[in-house]
């Protein structure tokens, strides 16, 4: 499978499973959690990194460890050979099957076969970059930031030919980000209100225009931190998909994170909105 972003945006409206597909017993940030997302329609995975005492790369949200592993210590002063023996816990608070996987681990098993987009590389990024080099993986990769000079900095030093997308909340950001010697393919915008020019068809015909894509979340990460002006999975789930994945759809994004990957495709293959004409 040849990997380039813009291409497969112009086929379809692009799927962004947000740390897999998790449910029931299955864990988020877990092999099992990103094949049942790619059963379902996902064209790219989100991966969170974090890492060990001793300096092995995880998928593993940092900050989670109570929440996801029942365990009160951090992950980072951790050796692996204890981080590898403890076991996600299911939403009953039950310990599950399902342990920590390395990112040497998650590449290897969907080398080939999405698009991986890998949050909070900028911790480690020299070190992620070289496993992905080495995994012959820089094609399948999206790497995004906030417009921080300090991680543009690092995006430019450690992975400047890796597909690259700027987090902003206005267009003064894209200037910045667009400046740095970097594989600028797009824009992720974060916008409260329907009447920000981020999410104007205007502004989306420009980013076309130049040829780059943007990216909308209908992930609800914080219900008091509004990602997309309410177009979001909870408000397709309470009765208005129309209103949510519809409207993302309907404006043009090329990219669209989700929680309910089988959900939104099922209904923008019904509606016809999933496949570009």
């Amino acid at each position: 499978m040849k990997f380039d972003l813009r291409a497969s945006a112009k086929e379809k409206l692009l799927l962004v499973a947000h740390r897999g597909t998790w449910t029931g017993n299955i864990p988020c940030n877990t092999i099992a959690a990103y094949e049942a997302a790619l059963r379902q329609g996902a064209d790219m995975i989100e991966i969170d990194l974090d890492y060990t005492a001793d300096g092995k790369l995880i998928v593993f949200h940092p900050g989670m460890e109570r929440a996801l592993l029942g365990f009160s210590e951090n992950l980072t002063r951790c050796p692996w050979e204890l981080v590898k023996q403890l076991r996600y816990v299911n939403i009953d608070d039950v310990p599950t099957q399902f342990g920590i996987n390395t990112l040497d681990e998650v590449l290897e098993q969907f080398k080939g076969r999405c698009y991986i987009n890998i949050d909070k590389f900028w911790e480690k990024p020299k070190e992620i970059s070289e496993v992905i080099r080495r995994h012959g993986m820089t094609d399948q990769i999206l790497g995004k930031t906030s417009v921080k000079e300090k991680y543009l900095d690092i995006v430019e030093a450690y992975c400047a030919d890796i597909p690259y997308m700027a987090i902003v909340s206005n267009e003064e950001e894209i200037a910045i980000a667009r400046s740095r010697k970097i594989n600028y393919v797009g824009t992720e915008v974060l916008f409260k209100e329907d009447s920000s020019p981020l999410c104007s068809p205007e502004f989306i015909e420009r980013q076309h225009k130049d040829g780059l894509l943007v990216w909308c979340n209908s992930i609800v990460y914080n219900y008091r931190k509004v990602l997309a002006g309410g177009h979001s999975d909870d408000r397709a789930f309470l009765g208005d998909p129309e209103g949510s994945w519809g409207w993302i759809a309907d404006r043009g994004f090329d990219v669209m994170q989700t929680d309910h990957v089988l959900e939104s495709a099922l209904f923008l293959e019904k509606t016809g909105r999933r496949l570009r004409k």
